[in-house]
């Protein structure tokens, strides 16, 4: 069993719900194509797989962090995880990296499958499902009086910004501008430190520059220092900035940042290759994640799928029954002719949740960590088990101490 399960919010209440997440959630936007990005229900954890997806999660994180610390040492295995040329000339100026001064977040991704829970990948660099996490299940939990919600990820990025800065300081919420889904997330962490006293600058990835390692915005009528920095905006496309953008400097600040680009080590899903270069236990890793094989170590049949090394919402991941004879094909020739872009893993069976009125969706749970500590639950459900830029936002309620058993 899986200790999830789906609940519908009642019908006549839908629309005041949907209404609340776009304006009260900032799923401006709630719509991709022709597909309603807002989920009828809502996902019921029971209290025991709550606390062990957290654990799970939390020993996750701290193997990643024990991962980034050798990679450190072991500059030689970089260019086997696949990452752009650029990035990777960039790394040597993470050595003054400190995990004390700057503020880790990570969301571990989860499957309900046959034969238990698994992991599918970490979204180390820019995790999104802020809000999702944050708001969502408190705006559900009112239909639900026996769950609550648990954790709130925006509230533990606050604190762990308020052991690293003083107070009142200006936040950079730093991503792709033009982006109104990017925006969307920034704008809500940027009101939430504003209520809780911090100044919000919200900026393109080249509005910042480095004066002695520290961050000073250029905006006009914003110029000056930034005590802080959240990153929402993907290292792999810093190299495509203008030419006169030190976006290096990300690598080497000591301006307080979330994420630091030692970010990319774990963001790259080749990782897995080197776990045993590194000589590191990883019993959690190798546990959850299913076997994971370079694309060009030889064939494999129909029991593996590929991934892009830097994929991103579930593009590119090789489950037939989600995509189309053509989609599929252009893996394969992209596979073939960039195989170190690439991984293949063994597929696992993922073992749909049911409803109470027959439905049934593929989940994934995301479990968001903040400095090692579990942090809050973002879940996506989809028809299909690829779980993708058409999958529904759903909140995840975890039963109350005092439910009383049935």
């Amino acid at each position: 069993m899986s200790g999830a399960v789906l609940a519908r919010i009642p019908g006549e209440r839908y629309s005041d719900y949907r209404y609340e997440a776009i304006f009260r959630a900032y799923k401006w936007d709630p719509q991709v194509e022709d597909h309603n990005t807002v989920a009828e229900h809502v996902v019921l954890l029971d209290r025991q797989t709550a606390r062990q997806l957290e654990q799970w999660a939390e020993q996750l994180s701290a193997e990643t962090m024990e991962i980034e610390q050798a990679m450190m040492e072991r500059s030689d295995l970089v260019k086997k995880l696949g990452l752009p040329s650029k990035v990777k000339k960039a790394i040597p100026r993470m050595g003054s990296y400190s995990p004390e001064r700057h503020v880790r977040l990570m969301r571990f991704d989860f499957h309900p499958t046959t034969d238990g829970w698994s992991v599918s990948e970490v979204n180390s660099d820019v995790p999104g499902g802020l809000a999702e996490a944050s708001v969502l299940p408190r705006i559900a939990q009112p239909y639900f009086p026996q769950y609550e919600p648990q954790g709130h990820v925006a509230r533990s990025l606050l604190e762990a910004f308020q052991k690293r800065t003083g107070p009142g300081v200006r936040i950079a919420f730093v991503h792709a501008t033009s982006y109104a889904d990017d925006r969307q997330v920034m704008q809500f962490l940027g009101d939430y430190f504003e209520e809780n006293g911090y100044r919000s600058l919200y900026a393109a990835p080249d509005h910042l520059i480095w004066r002695e390692q520290q961050a000073v915005s250029l905006i006009q009528g914003e110029e000056g220092p930034v005590g802080g920095i959240v990153r929402f905006y993907p290292l792999e496309w810093l190299p495509n900035l203008s030419g006169r953008t030190d976006w290096g400097g990300y690598y080497d600040t000591q301006t307080p940042s979330c994420n630091h680009p030692i970010a990319v080590f774990a963001q790259s899903k080749r990782l897995p290759l080197i776990w045993d270069e590194l000589g590191l236990e990883l019993p959690a890793w190798r546990a959850l994640l299913p076997e994971t094989r370079a694309p060009e170590a030889g064939k494999f049949g129909d029991g593996w799928i590929y991934k892009p090394a830097l994929g991103r919402v579930g593009e590119g991941i090789s489950i037939r029954e989600a995509l189309t004879q053509k989609e599929y094909r252009q893996i394969q020739r992209n596979v073939r002719w960039h195989p170190k872009d690439w991984i293949v893993q063994k597929r696992f069976e993922s073992k749909p949740v049911s409803g109470d009125e027959g439905e049934r969706f593929h989940l994934c749970v995301g479990v968001f960590t903040v400095d090692g500590k579990a942090a809050g639950f973002y879940g996506r459900i989809s028809p299909f088990p690829r779980i993708d830029a058409r999958a529904k936002d759903i909140p995840l309620l975890v039963e109350k101490e005092d439910k009383p058993n049935e």
